[in-house]
């Protein structure tokens, strides 16, 4: 059995070895591409690969798992393996990553006293239960148990949140409890001692996690860990994440190849991320201090593209990579192509409103319930409330509502109450009396970064007052928009302009092929491939065109669904070869 050891340097079988890494996440990535992805990444250099496991992606209900297809991490360790890949895992309970909720399931928030990341003993005891199962499922691919990985993590920048040591310690224990042997580490952001230190516990080793000044924060990470440990940045910040509504995060190829020599000549490395990969379905989180949460690509401006492209960075960076090692390359085996399949028109539609019976039975409450007590954690809710016939609705207020909420009088139209608006007291340009008022609310995800993780209930979380007077007596519709409830739309329900709608695409095709999906002409949504969730879609941009994986497509028949929500929608839509 091989070995690995962290001493004054990293060594395996008591060599030295410089750890370069690259970042793939197989959950971000069709399990078909993953080969592709991992032979790339050994052509550039790497002798590595590092992935996080996000909790929410394996046991989306409490006790329920989910190891399949996409969420098959250990066929992707095994292929790693197989082209001669070392691993790190990160495992952490919480792994930021701009995925949903930091990793955490939702269902965590049913407790209301609920307290994240520190020894409370419920979440200690959820902890516990997952590890039991995960950490089993890893042990064996460990380099003393004959497998390929080399370290874990764990947990991830915990300086920035706290600093409950205790807390640390527990993770550290529980996983060696459960089997793990290899050596771990910790990572944070080495310029301010505070945060660096908080996140250190005995037993695991501190990295960094940066995308400039590389010199200097070595410099500060040795003053913290002193002259007896390696170096390793854990994040190597090679791009960034992109946001609805701003600009394209672009990091010039040459910048980060000079600071990965400089990363390079004074101790070991990891891209973060070497390829990005996609937030299919829900799961774009969002950054504490920003409101419309992270686009759906997560391109990151790594050196391979969401679709698994070559760049110019990744040809800058592997000749870098070259002047330390030597690169042996291996041939890539998957074919990938990409193709325009052109304009796809739309055979029918319904509005939300119309079919609303037939995909989502309410449940009914005097006072309203969040996302969570619903058991629905993603996707939406409708709030719907019956207005007794003498009353006449002239205003509309939501209190303590997350995330966006928008409002309708008898299916039509009356108010958004979003960010800065969200608690704003709406007076109505149509009053009447009696009828519906309905509230579709959307978790447009929940923060995956800051302390603010504890407040990230779904939905409406106070109440509803209409003319300044607090409602009762709720339907509540949730719409999670799974395979399930997709099967169950109705289109022959009838159409209403304006307001929420499902619109279906059905087309032929003789091959298979990566492709773009151009929403021009919807404003605001999700949308479906063959009932797989292929993400939000925002006219606001950066983003204007949403990944289809080749995998995600089949020969003969294929069905586009889009559930638009502001009442915008065009007849066609594109399907094209350029993102």
């Amino acid at each position: 059995m091989s070995r690995f050891e962290i001493r004054d340097k990293f060594y395996l079988d008591g060599k030295p070895f410089k750890v370069i890494s690259g970042s793939i996440h197989y959950f971000r990535t069709v399990p078909e591409y993953w080969q592709d992805r991992l032979e790339k990444l050994v052509n550039i250099g790497c002798n590595t690969v590092e992935t996080y496991i996000p909790w929410n992606f394996h046991e989306t209900e409490k006790g329920n798992f989910n190891w399949n297809g996409m969420h098959d991490i250990c066929r992707f360790i095994e292929l790693a393996d197989k082209l001669g890949l070392y691993m790190i895992i990160r495992p952490s309970p919480y792994i930021c990553s701009e995925w949903e909720f930091g990793g955490l399931p939702a269902w965590l928030l049913k407790d209301r006293s609920m307290r994240l990341r520190c020894s409370y003993k419920p979440y200690l005891n959820a902890v516990d239960s997952y590890y039991s199962v995960l950490m089993p499922k890893l042990a064996p691919y460990q380099i003393d148990n004959g497998g390929n990985i080399i370290m874990m993590q764990i947990e991830n920048e915990y300086g920035y949140y706290g600093n409950d040591t205790s807390y640390l310690e527990f993770l550290r224990d529980t996983m060696r409890k459960y089997g793990i042997t290899v050596p771990f580490v910790t990572s944070d952001g080495p310029w301010s001692e505070f945060v660096f230190k908080s996140g250190m516990v005995d037993g695991a080793l501190p990295t960094g996690n940066f995308g400039s000044s590389a010199e200097w924060q070595f410099g500060e990470m040795r003053r913290f860990i002193g002259e007896d440990k390696p170096l390793m940045c854990m994040e190597f910040w090679n791009g960034w994440f992109d946001v609805w509504g701003e600009e394209h995060n672009i990091t010039a190829p040459e910048k980060a190849a000079q600071e990965l020599d400089i990363l390079l000549k004074n101790g070991s490395m990891n891209f973060y991320m070497f390829e990005g990969g996609t937030n299919f379905g829900f799961m774009s989180g969002k950054n504490n201090e920003k409101k419309t949460g992270i686009v759906t690509s997560y391109d990151y401006d790594a050196p391979l593209t969401e679709d698994g492209r070559i760049t110019e960075k990744y040809e800058k960076c592997k000749e870098v990579i070259s002047r330390y090692t030597d690169i042996n390359e291996v041939p890539l085996t998957t074919q990938i192509r990409r193709l325009e399949y052109g304009e796809i028109r739309c055979t029918a539609k319904t509005d939300l409103f119309s079919t609303l019976d037939s995909i989502s039975d309410p449940v009914k409450s005097v006072y309203p319930l969040s996302f969570e007590e619903l058991d629905s954690y993603y996707g939406y809710v409708l709030y719907r409330l019956h207005i007794r016939e003498n009353e006449t609705v002239s205003t509309v207020r939501c209190e303590n509502a997350a995330d966006r909420v928008q409002g309708f009088r008898n299916g039509k139209y009356a108010f958004t109450a979003f960010a800065e608006t969200i608690d704003e007291q709406f007076e109505l340009a149509e009053k009447s009396a009696g009828g519906t008022t309905d509230l579709l609310v959307e978790n447009i995800g929940r923060v995956n970064f800051g302390t603010g993780l504890e407040c990230q209930h779904k939905g409406v979380l106070g109440g509803i007052r209409i003319n300044d007077h607090r409602q009762y007596g709720f339907e509540m519709f949730t719409l999670p928009l799974d395979e399930n409830q997709l099967d169950r739309i109705d289109y022959n329900r009838g159409y209403n302009d304006g307001v929420p709608a499902f619109y279906k695409f059905e087309f032929e095709i003789s091959e298979t092929a990566d492709t773009f999906l151009d929403t021009d002409g919807f404003r605001k949504g999700v949308a479906f491939i063959n009932g797989f969730n292929l993400g939000r879609f925002w006219n606001i941009g950066p983003q204007k065109k949403l990944y289809i994986p080749a995998p995600l497509l089949k020969k003969g028949k294929n069905e586009i669904v889009i559930f638009e929500t502001e009442g915008n929608s065009a007849d066609s839509i594109t399907l094209s070869d350029n993102n």
